[in-house]
């Protein structure tokens, strides 16, 4: 019997664990999923917009492996000083550090730290009911938001500042969040860019959606457009960058319909700095206008604009930090590896592996974690003899537990899940998330005693 922890219950964790036990080359593997929250699924529950249903059922397909026979799932475990890299090796023959990128990139522009200038992850958590999510009024006074950033992230969260509360009701958005959106006086969003439409990361699914919600104007500049050599002749563009152009040329040549709220769209736009309202608060960004630079880049103009603004949020990338215990590096970001294998000094650490986005970097999208996993879970299982014959206790959860782990198994998360369905009974809603810790671990502990 081969014993694999993996750290991390999101797509990577998952896809890692299915790996391993769906698979005939090594029989009989057994796989303890560990989490440090008491839910599973990671950035698909806590990343994931609420009002994407679509994307969000993948976590039937995530479940399905997690109730594999072989596959137990196992939250509330931290890797930290309780239970450091070395004392978790002991329990398993191989772990798999499967811990995302869990911090965001900055912008290293004066101001970046003036209240109301936040991370989009931050204002994410706080709508996905996060545990650790700070309980701020993200919206509250404000009138013009700026999302600095041209990713599907930077979408996702102009769309939430844009939709009415209406239309979030029917998700399982954290009643408070809920409740301060539908308060919210936000009439202008602001999306800016610093490079051209033909260059802007976000999917044209995503980008589309923005011109389907009800009561917002989207508003582009066509001589901001026009400034993109790729965007007068988009032939030679990828298609899905030659898509997004065209749904932008058609927004720009629309007439303004005049709704009530509006979502601008500015590219060529790079933030120089945060600007301090009389309050302390931030009050704008102070933008200067790039031009192309002829190599696929941009050059600042020396020509600024400031746009006001009450609430900011950076969105120009994830970044992974260290796991006290293991190796880093970090000039990108990730775990030195070989084939997912943890390299130390140069050399293969046995029984430590690694996937995910802190093995490759924040790329890709949720299917981009699956050959990423298989890659690691095939050098998992060529070292597979080799690991079998390390002694490991029979079950690591007593051990887990003595290393001060909360240790909330698959029944406890099936039992928050029935709290949040009954929360949101009681508030004439669908399933509602719990948003704190002590909530999440007293629901698990109330539904398995």
């Amino acid at each position: 019997m081969l014993r694999v922890a993996v750290v991390g219950s999101g797509p990577s964790g998952v896809y890692t664990a299915q790996s391993l036990v769906q698979q005939e080359r090594v029989p009989d593997v057994h796989v303890d999923v560990l989490d440090r929250l008491p839910c599973p699924y990671g950035l698909v529950r806590y990343g994931v917009a609420p009002d994407h249903e679509k994307i969000k059922s993948l976590q039937n397909n995530l479940r399905t492996v997690l109730e594999h026979e072989r596959v137990r799932f196992v939250g509330g475990v931290e890797i930290g000083p309780g239970l450091p890299p070395g004392r978790l090796l002991e329990m398993y023959h191989a772990v798999v550090y499967c811990v995302g990128a869990a911090t965001d990139r900055h912008l290293g522009v004066p101001g970046e730290d003036l209240p109301g200038s936040w991370s989009a992850t931050d204002f994410v958590s706080w709508y996905s009911a996060h545990p650790d999510a700070v309980a701020e009024g993200f919206v509250r006074g404000v009138e013009s938001a700026v999302v600095i950033g041209v990713g599907n992230v930077a979408v996702d969260v102009t769309r939430i500042l844009a939709r009415g509360a209406a239309e979030l009701a029917p998700t399982d958005m954290p009643q408070a969040a809920l409740g301060a959106l539908a308060d919210s006086r936000v009439r202008d969003v602001y999306m800016v860019g610093r490079r051209g439409p033909s260059q802007a990361r976000f999917t044209t699914k995503e980008l589309r959606e923005l011109g389907t919600l009800p009561g917002v104007e989207v508003v582009v500049n066509p001589a901001e457009l026009a400034l993109d050599p790729a965007y007068l002749d988009p032939s030679g563009l990828p298609a899905a960058n030659r898509r997004n152009v065209e749904v932008l040329r058609g927004w720009a040549e629309r007439p303004s319909p005049g709704l009530p709220r509006r979502i601008h769209l500015r590219f060529f736009q790079r933030p120089a700095a945060l600007l301090e309202g009389a309050a302390g608060q931030v009050s704008g960004v102070r933008f200067e206008h790039t031009a192309p630079d002829g190599s696929g880049g941009v050059s600042g103009t020396g020509r600024f604009d400031d746009i006001d603004a009450q609430l900011v949020l950076r969105s120009v990338g994830y970044r992974g930090v260290p796991l006290d215990g293991l190796p880093f590096d970090a000039a990108t970001g990730t775990v030195p590896h070989r084939e997912g294998r943890i390299l130390r000094a140069g050399e293969v650490s046995p029984g430590e592996y690694v996937a995910g986005w802190i093995k490759r970097g924040p790329t890709g999208v949720i299917g981009t974690n699956r050959p990423c996993a298989k890659e690691t879970a095939q050098s998992l299982l060529d070292d597979a003899a080799a690991l079998a014959a390390g002694d490991v206790p029979d079950d690591a959860l007593p051990g887990l537990r003595a290393a001060g782990c909360a240790a909330v198994e698959w029944p406890g998360w099936l039992a928050i899940e029935r709290a949040e369905a009954e929360l949101g009974r009681s508030l004439g809603r669908g399933p509602v998330k719990i948003p704190d810790w002590a909530g999440l671990l007293a629901a698990a502990r109330d539904g398995t005693t």
